[in-house]
């Protein structure tokens, strides 16, 4: 009963004080000069106090489960509140796509660099992988206009460059503009920062105590508890936003979050005290945070934004992400069943929203009489039956091979993208098939994957080819 206590405050204290630290630095920083952008990275710094200070905490005290758990675990469920969330109470938030790339690119490879961190790579290389890609970010973000346009960089490069940090400026300079800063905000800064501190550690150290005492695996108690309760600051920042319609300062405070908390709190402490070898469901954590990165960065980039539809699936994407974790939890190990299932199923709903037929797909397609969004929607419907035959049969009838009539019929539409989209959608009903079929992670079911994928990669470049010949004519 103390430890429930002392962990329950140990929350309160960690949320309040890491709130009035970030206020208390942003106005330090806009005292000391810092660009929009630095004051949005100083604000998601401040705001991950908890996470990396409850991350080192764990490694130090030998517990590499745990840390790695908080941080990467933070970051997952950060996407889906910091940006599915946000989107489904906003109704829609606006992104544009340079600011999309701008950010993008780097959360994607610290997002990769992670998975290869805690699967293959060292975590000191993990850490010099990550400088490659982010110190330059964080440094161009930084710059003046007049800097970053003396950058010994193409002329179009300079110009696409300045366009997305001032685009992301604007946005950021009414989300995060504080007043300036005395030396009272540096007092209550330091205070806030030991606080935050000392209650994180608490957190920690109670968390991982009931954990064992109640027998609950350690990458549960850091990839869940841990990381949902260290993340609200985040996730109430980023609905506040969304709502007021500031799209880059949502964006940038959920990719800067996850791309600090990632160096602070796992690459360089792990560089000193180790990360320990690596497990199935370390890897696990760490492929979903890789993989619904992509996935939220696709969606965004494609709408110019996010709205209900996808802001529900990459929450459907955490949901399904739990859902593994306690199962493998449960079992033991990470079987073929709870790491493709869950994530086919969230693979073919973002293929399906990436493709979805615009106004622009009421063209006519190869087949006449057919209009492009017609034919697109009958290759995902002759996919769906012929799953739904093979199912009802059992193993007595093998049909995956069947499923490349998909791509097939999507590759009249001539458009790579829908043809890509039924490919996926071919490739995951294939894979949830062999459960029926029996044979779920044989030989013969990868012969079969192997098939539609390579007549799905052939139909979409064909149809890359013919949308390349339409456009020209």
């Amino acid at each position: 009963m103390t430890e429930t206590l002392l962990f329950a405050a140990g929350v309160a204290v960690s949320l309040a004080a890491s709130w009035l630290l970030v206020s208390r630095l942003e106005r330090l920083g806009e005292r000391a000069g810092f660009s929009e952008a630095w004051l949005g990275l100083v604000a998601a710094l401040a705001a991950d106090a908890p996470e990396i200070t409850s991350a080192v905490t764990a490694l130090a005290r030998g517990q590499p489960s745990v840390g790695a758990g908080v941080v990467i675990g933070s970051n997952v469920f950060n996407l889906a509140a910091l940006l599915g969330l946000a989107a489904v109470v906003a109704g829609r938030i606006a992104f544009h796509r340079r600011v999309v790339l701008l950010g993008g690119v780097p959360g994607v490879w610290v997002a990769v660099v992670t998975l290869l961190t805690v699967t293959v790579v060292a975590p000191a290389a993990g850490l010099a992988l990550t400088a490659v890609v982010f110190g330059p970010y964080v440094a161009v973000l930084g710059m003046r206009r007049a800097r970053v346009e003396s950058l010994p960089l193409p002329g179009r490069w300079t110009r696409w460059l300045v366009a997305a940090i001032h685009e992301e400026e604007d946005e950021l300079a009414e989300a995060v503009r504080p007043r300036h800063g005395t030396w009272r905000d540096a007092v209550a800064a330091g205070f806030a920062l030991i606080t935050v501190v000392g209650a994180s550690t608490v957190m920690e150290v109670t968390a991982t105590d009931l954990g064992h005492r109640y027998a609950v695996a350690d990458i549960i108690t850091g990839g869940l508890v841990l990381a949902v309760v260290t993340s609200l600051p985040n996730a109430v920042s980023a609905v506040y936003l969304a709502v007021r319609g500031r799209g880059a300062a949502v964006l940038s405070i959920a990719l800067n979050s996850n791309a600090i908390n990632i160096v602070a709190g796992l690459l360089i402490p792990a560089s000193l005290a180790g990360l320990g070898p690596p497990t199935g469901q370390g890897t696990l954590v760490a492929a979903w945070y890789a993989g619904l990165t992509v996935l939220a960065l696709a969606l965004a980039y494609r709408g110019r934004g996010l709205g209900r539809a996808p802001g529900a699936v990459i929450i459907a994407g955490y949901l399904a992400f739990v859902a593994a974790l306690l199962v493998s939890v449960a079992r033991g190990r990470i079987g073929p069943v709870t790491a493709i299932f869950p994530a086919a199923m969230i693979a073919a709903a973002g293929a399906l929203l990436l493709a979805w037929p615009d106004a622009r797909q009421r063209e006519e397609s190869l087949l006449p009489g057919w209009s492009v969004g017609r034919l697109w929607r009958l290759s995902l419907t002759v996919s769906a039956v012929i799953a739904a035959c093979d199912a009802a049969s059992g193993p007595h009838l093998i049909l995956i091979g069947g499923l490349i009539a998909g791509p097939f019929c999507a590759l009249l539409t001539r458009r790579w993208a829908l043809t890509a989209a039924a490919t996926v959608v071919a490739l995951a009903l294939g894979g949830l098939l062999g459960v029926p079929d029996q044979i779920f992670a044989t030989a013969t079911q990868y012969a079969l994957l192997a098939a539609v994928a390579a007549v799905g990669a052939a139909a979409t470049a064909g149809a890359a080819v013919l949308q390349r010949t339409v456009s020209k004519s």
